[in-house]
């Protein structure tokens, strides 16, 4: 995650997939652009299901702390 000036709403991640990419919203976890195969973006919407309070928090406070991977 990182944060450009004046990122734009809504609450977002990018992410990426070797050449893939994916735009992905942190409130309902649906990708709102990108080209990520179906399975990437299982895993990125099961990640970010586990750590949406955190996510969000970073985005709100523009504060970006690490977070696990998928177990």
């Amino acid at each position: 995650m990182f944060f450009k000036p004046k990122e734009h709403e809504p609450s977002h991640i990018h992410a990426v997939y070797g050449e893939y990419l994916g735009e992905f919203n942190v409130k309902t976890l649906e990708m709102l652009q990108g080209d990520l195969p179906k399975r990437a973006q299982g895993l990125i919407k099961e990640w970010m299901q586990k750590y949406q309070s955190e996510l969000q928090k970073m985005w709100d406070e523009q504060k970006i702390s690490k977070l696990p991977p998928l177990e």
